[in-house]
Parts: C-alpha cells; sequence; structure tokens
C-alpha cells in the first residue's frame, strides 16, 4: 500500500464509491451503519489520515468547529471541552478554541473578527452579560450552524444543550430542608444569566413547596469565582440574620463561603450546611466534604458537538434541537449535622 493512503485506496478495497467513502466519513445521514463501519474500521487499520485542504476544497467545508466559551481553567468546562473533543476528532474534525475571559467586551472581538469561512460550524456558551446576539443572529443567517451550551441565548432559533438547573436546584435547597435547614441562603450568579435564574427559581420553588419564606436579604448575586464566594459569605454574616445553611450556585463559591465560615469558627454542617453545584474534584477533598450536584459536563460537551454534525451534513434539513440533561444530587458531610471529625479540626 501507498505510504500516504487516501479515501480512493479504501473505496477500492471495499469496493464502494470514493463519495460513499467521503461520506462515511463525514458520519453523513445517508451512508448505512454496516457500510460506515466498514468504512471506519479500514480507515484506521491503515492509519489513514484526512487531507483537510482537500476536503474543505472538495466538499465546501474545512472540518474546522470553533468553540467559543468563556473559561477553559474550570473544571466544568474542561470536561465539556473533553466531551467536545471526543466526538469531533472521531469524525475527522478539527477544533478552534476562543476563550472570552467571562468578558462581554472580548466575546464581541471574537465574533465580529471571526472568519466564518474557515468554520463548518460553531459551539458557543456565551458570557456573563452577554451583549453578542446581533453578531450571533448574523452569522446564523449567513448559514453557519451553532449550536449552544450551558450558558444559552434565550429566544433564539437554534439548537442548545444544557444541564436541569431548575430542578437540580430543587434537590439541592431540598435536601437542606430535610436535612434540618430552614434559613436557607443564595449566592448566586450574575442576575441576567439563564441558568443563574433557572437555580434561582428552583432555590425558591424549593422553599415555597416547603413552606419556607423568601428574603431577599438572604440571595447574593456576584460572580462565580471562590473569592466571590468569600466575599458573599462575608456580606451574610456581617447583615445580622444568619442563615443556617447556603446553596451556591456553583462549588467554587460554596468553597468561598465554606473558607469564610472556617475563618470565623463557624461549625459546617453543625452549624451552617453548605451545598454547591458542578461536582468540582476539589468537592470531595476539601474537609468537610462538599455536598453538591454533579452536572453532566462531559455529555454536554459530547451531546452539543452531535447535534452541530448534524447540522452541518444535513444543513437546512435538520430542525433545531433543545436537550436538558439531569444533574445528580451528592450527599457529603457539608450538609450533616453530625460534624465529622474532620471539620472540628478544619475550625478548631
Amino acid at each position: 500500500m501507498p505510504e500516504n493512503i487516501t479515501i480512493k485506496d479504501i473505496a477500492r478495497l471495499l469496493n464502494i464509491s470514493v463519495s460513499t467513502v467521503s461520506r462515511a466519513l463525514r458520519d453523513a445521514y445517508d451512508v448505512n451503519q454496516e457500510t460506515r463501519e466498514k468504512v471506519l474500521r479500514l480507515a484506521k487499520e491503515l492509519n489513514y489520515k484526512p487531507n483537510f485542504g482537500a476536503a474543505g476544497l472538495a466538499g465546501g467545508g474545512t472540518r474546522n468547529i470553533g468553540i467559543i466559551l468563556p473559561f477553559i481553567t474550570n473544571y466544568y468546562f474542561s470536561m465539556v471541552i473533553t466531551g467536545i473533543q471526543e466526538v469531533a476528532y472521531s469524525r475527522g474534525y478539527n477544533i478552534v478554541l476562543y476563550v472570552t475571559n467571562d468578558a462581554p467586551d472580548r466575546e464581541e472581538d471574537v465574533l465580529k473578527n471571526l472568519n466564518t469561512q474557515n468554520l463548518d460550524g460553531l459551539l458557543v456558551s456565551i458570557c456573563s452579560d452577554s451583549m453578542s446576539r446581533g453578531y450571533l443572529e448574523t452569522i446564523m443567517a449567513q448559514g453557519t450552524p451553532v449550536v449552544f451550551f450551558d450558558r444559552v441565548l434565550e429566544r433564539i432559533e437554534a439548537s442548545k444543550v444544557r444541564q436541569d438547573d431548575y430542578n437540580g436546584a430543587f434537590e439541592a435547597v431540598e435536601h437542606l430542608v430535610q436535612q434540618g435547614y430552614r434559613q436557607i441562603a443564595h449566592i448566586a450568579g450574575p442576575v441576567d444569566l439563564e441558568f443563574t435564574q433557572q437555580r434561582l427559581s428552583g432555590y425558591l420553588a424549593a422553599l415555597e413547596k416547603h413552606g419556607l419564606e423568601r428574603d431577599d436579604l438572604l440571595i447574593v448575586h456576584s460572580g462565580f469565582s471562590q473569592a466571590d464566594g468569600e466575599r458573599d459569605m462575608e456580606m451574610l454574616l456581617a447583615a445580622g440574620s444568619l442563615p443556617d445553611a447556603i446553596f451556591a450556585v456553583n462549588d467554587r463559591k460554596a468553597i468561598g463561603a465554606m473558607l469564610t465560615l472556617k475563618k470565623h469558627g463557624i461549625a459546617i454542617g453543625r452549624t451552617i450546611g453548605v451545598i454547591g453545584f458542578t461536582d468540582d474534584p476539589m468537592a470531595s477533598i476539601i474537609a468537610p466534604t462538599l455536598s453538591t450536584v454533579a452536572e453532566p459536563a462531559y455529555d454536554v460537551g459530547k451531546i452539543s458537538c452531535e447535534l452541530l454534525l448534524e447540522h452541518i451534513v444535513r444543513k437546512n434539513n435538520f430542525q433545531p434541537r433543545e436537550i436538558v440533561l439531569p444533574g445528580k444530587l451528592i450527599p457529603r458531610e457539608s450538609t450533616s449535622r453530625i460534624a465529622s471529625t474532620t471539620e472540628q479540626n478544619a475550625v478548631t
């Protein structure tokens, strides 16, 4: 066999057309599963490497997918990227990463200067206070498929993949109530983000179900960092109306709140319960361990990429879909009224 295997070689060995091989490698919908598996198996055996430049010229595509997201350094988004990569690379696509650092002006610059001719499609998680709806609507109107994940734009006709923020928050707060907590505060994210609003709504619904009154003094909106969680907790402690539990919009803020409680010598769990949202690896390392709602970050990335590739292949014949994935409640020491040995050691 020649050193550089081409789709013509694969077609000849399987006695099928070159166009069928090409469509099978692109995971086109009009190739049956048996043929696709034969092509992919032989391509792997022969160590076939696609010529992305030639593929783009021949098929009108670049084999590149753009990803726009706020961060790459936190656990959630790193797992999303892992899911995207697994699907993209298995289908012969490269990924091009654009990081906005959660800054609206940076997001606008990325979209304004984006060369969509070099991309077959775009995966987008918007930043806090995003002002880029117009740019994204223009990109979609020009024919570039867009799929939103996690932080999505509402009232826009596009496919979206996210976790179930409302029910995840509801389960977190109901867990606190079941553990005997009654004065439950919520340290939330930026007020205008859709998933912030969904988690706030889940929090309020759980309070209502269990006959607990809403207290706006116990709801604090800020950013997503550990430092934000520390500041939010200091604000609640200074307000005078001391909560007996904290529901944090994510684990980083929950850990920040726990550090502030430790600094003030307040027993976590026994005196003030804390629960987060994400299941960051730090949640099982910090003492006491942090109760949380695990987000399906890997699946969000994987399904988002699969949806985008369907849009790319089927173009205008694929209707936008919205997929909501459930989270999973993980109770740990931080919501236990019985103080653990590690927790006692941490605050004494």
